[in-house]
């Protein structure tokens, strides 16, 4: 039978409870779908919480530091050469030795220079023959003319002797001073041939620092054939040895003489020397805008060598108890810059500007606000708007906890 005929069948009490059970479930469907299109709204209103890192806001040590590469030198260096010429007999130290302050390092052949110390002193001895033998010809000459004075003043000798035994004076003085002359001559020559055999001995010496260097270079070997002012050695100095570096125009006048630094080598890792800024170049280089640093630095033990790279730290301020957050939690919204901070509690991130002031690596010194603590985000933080939810680390954070764990968030809390 078909629907029409039993609604014409059915009386009128089962017509209008027919029709009202259609209006019911017709307002039930309209009901249901309104709450579910209500709900669809919230939820496309509703801001995505978001996972997240969190690092708690620490007091501690925070330092501003400079860093630097740079090479080691000799703190002096020089070379040892021959004042004379001659053939290199002996070489008594080479590379890598110590030297002591005016050690005989080398000997040159001194035969030829012998030979003209005892030429020397051979002529010596004929001028001073000579010398002697004029001293008495005058001192004869001089009582000469004293008795040919007396005599011509006595009127026994004429005019003519007279003069002629002024003339024989004055002949003698003039003989006795060059004979004089020729002594001092000889004896200069005589000087001057002891030095340059001296000079065969190759002494290193110098004005200042400590007593004892090393051989960083040898030239030539025995038996070569020298002139004078050939190097034969080079004699550097190590105790301090000297880093070498370079500071742009804006860390140049952070830099002051008598800084401490930290010096560290690759060489040896996981070890420290300490050194002190010594000299500051009073210009910096056109082509780089660079200016040249030395730093002493103490090398008792000879194990940094000159040539070696190294890495310089320079302090330039430090805070002892500075409130600190990592460098990464900070990120700008807006015209300010600052840190998400978490409300573990209610897990909610809350935006706080703040005023830095060190920054060491990632860390960053918080100056003000001076209240700022608990934890902040350090991943996550860029997708953050202030008063977003967060999802925190699986295993939770505890308030108040020093260490935040540094966990990423897994699930919703």
């Amino acid at each position: 039978m078909k629907l029409s005929e039993k609604i014409k069948k059915m009386s009128l009490t089962q017509k209008i409870l027919w029709l009202t059970g259609i209006l019911v479930v017709i307002l039930l469907l309209w009901r249901i779908t309104q709450a579910i299109f209500k709900e669809a709204a919230a939820n496309n209103n509703r801001q995505p919480a978001v996972a997240v890192v969190l690092s708690p806001v620490e007091n501690g040590l925070i330092r501003d530091v400079g860093r630097f590469s740079g090479t080691l030198i000799p703190k002096s260096q020089f070379v040892v050469a021959p004042k004379v010429s001659g053939k290199l007999k002996k070489l008594y130290v080479n590379i890598g030795d110590k030297v002591a302050r005016g050690q005989v390092v080398a000997q040159l052949d001194d035969e030829e220079y012998q030979q003209q110390v005892a030429q020397a002193e051979a002529d010596l001895k004929v001028v001073k023959a000579n010398f002697e033998e004029a001293r008495s010809a005058l001192e004869l000459s001089k009582k000469d003319l004293e008795r040919a004075v007396t005599l011509h003043q006595k009127g026994i000798y004429s005019d003519a002797q007279y003069d002629a035994s002024q003339a024989q004076f004055q002949s003698q003085e003039a003989k006795y001073k060059v004979a004089e002359a020729q002594v001092a001559n000889r004896e200069a020559a005589l000087e001057t041939a002891r030095l340059r055999l001296s000079y065969t001995r190759i002494i290193a010496t110098w004005e200042t620092g400590g007593n004892i260097r090393y051989i960083g270079e040898r030239y030539v070997d025995e038996g070569a054939l020298l002139s004078a002012n050939t190097p034969i050695i080079s004699i550097v100095e190590l105790q301090p040895i000297t880093a070498v570096i370079y500071a742009t125009d804006k860390e140049y006048f952070r830099i002051k003489v008598g800084q401490e630094v930290t010096v560290a080598s690759s060489v040896f890792p996981g070890s420290l020397f300490q050194g002190q800024v010594t000299r500051i170049a009073p210009l910096l280089r056109e082509t780089t805008r660079q200016a040249r640093v030395e730093i002493d630095i103490n090398n008792e033990d000879n194990v940094l060598k000159p040539g070696m790279f190294i890495n310089v730290e320079v302090e330039f301020d430090r805070r002892e108890n500075a409130r600190i957050v990592p460098f990464s939690a900070i990120v700008s919204r807006g015209n300010s810059q600052g840190v998400f901070v978490a409300d573990v509690e209610n897990k909610k991130a809350y935006f706080k500007p703040i005023k830095t002031g060190i920054v060491e690596g990632d860390k960053a010194e918080v100056v003000e606000p001076a209240s700022l603590s608990g934890f902040v985000v350090t991943l996550g933080q860029h997708l953050l708007q202030d008063g977003m939810g967060i999802i925190l680390p699986e295993t939770g954070v505890e308030t108040g906890s020093s260490q935040a764990g540094n966990k990423f968030a897994g699930g919703r809390g």
